[in-house]
């Protein structure tokens, strides 16, 4: 099978998977990226927290013109799903759903999915950024506005304290089951975070500006953004199932040159740290990339 086996494939084709494409086919290498069409960075609205794009770029625009790159150097980007990773006699042997993929090494950049809260209504928030994920990207763009931010435990609370850098109206959206500590209550207060308790608000959007919270106590509330703040979870299946290690916080432990546990499978993007950002996975995928071709030329 020597012809047939590939120098790398990738698992992913988000800012982190077709970044480490365009820098292994720069390196002249065998490189194929499967991806399933469902990355994360596809749901960003616009972007305004990229170096280089001072008026901001659509998550659809950046990752279309990241595949134009990587394609024009030589990556073969196909789309499909990888079902199965197995490490045997120095080379991985790859289940996917178009037929089996042999490589000498693999760079995971599958990324995570949002636990979004199960709110009525709130999906049709996303598209027009009315209803944002990450505070860290996008916080800026909420100076004075009004913020409701959704969550359940201390952590969530937190990121609307965090949120109390933009705006003086924000609201922490309870949605727990359990009550929040009087710790967390405190914290609120002292940050001059409002605190609202609600077991199943309901969720309109009107005139695509305004999210109306209906928490079933008369009028309506309303914010001109609302923050899910319930966290994500990694996808880390196919990387434990091949024996790879991960943190407390159930992410990817990696090298200094993102290399798992596992010799060979690499790692890079969301589903290594808790950041959770493009340039931050920009950068993960161009060092597993270069480790890559060192390695190989070896």
């Amino acid at each position: 099978m020597g012809e047939d086996i590939l120098d790398c494939v990738i698992v992913g084709a988000g800012p982190a998977g077709l970044t480490a494409a365009i820098y292994l086919a720069r390196f002249r290498r065998r490189v194929r990226v499967v991806e399933s069409g469902a990355s994360r960075a596809g749901w960003i609205p616009r972007t305004h927290n990229l170096p280089g794009y001072p008026d901001g770029i659509r998550g659809k625009t950046l990752l279309a013109r990241m595949r134009r790159q990587a394609e024009k150097y030589g990556a073969e980007i196909v789309r499909g799903r990888v079902e199965g990773i197995v490490r045997r006699e120095g080379v991985f042997a790859l289940d996917t759903d178009a037929g089996p993929l042999t490589a000498r090494t693999v760079i995971l950049a599958t990324g995570v999915v949002d636990n979004l809260p199960d709110i009525p209504g709130l999906e049709d928030g996303v598209a027009p950024g009315l209803v944002r994920i990450c505070p860290i990207c996008d916080g800026y763009e909420v100076i004075g506005q009004s913020v409701g931010v959704i969550g359940y435990d201390d952590h969530c609370a937190r990121e609307a304290v965090f949120l109390r850098t933009y705006s003086d109206e924000v609201a922490f959206i309870h949605v727990g089951p359990d009550p929040l500590p009087a710790a967390t209550r405190k914290v609120l207060t002292g940050a001059g975070v409002e605190l609202i308790e609600s077991a199943e608000p309901a969720v309109t959007i009107e005139k695509r500006k305004i999210t109306a919270f209906d928490f079933g106590t008369g009028e309506p509330r309303r914010f001109d953004v609302v923050y899910s703040a319930l966290g994500i979870t990694p996808r880390v299946r196919l990387a434990v199932d091949a024996g790879a290690k991960l943190d407390a916080g159930g992410r990817l432990i990696v090298g200094d040159h993102q290399e798992t546990s596992v010799p060979g499978l690499y790692a890079a993007g969301d589903v290594v740290r808790g950041l959770n950002q493009i340039s931050t996975a920009e950068g993960e995928a161009a060092i597993a990339a270069t480790d890559i071709h060192n390695r190989l030329r070896g």
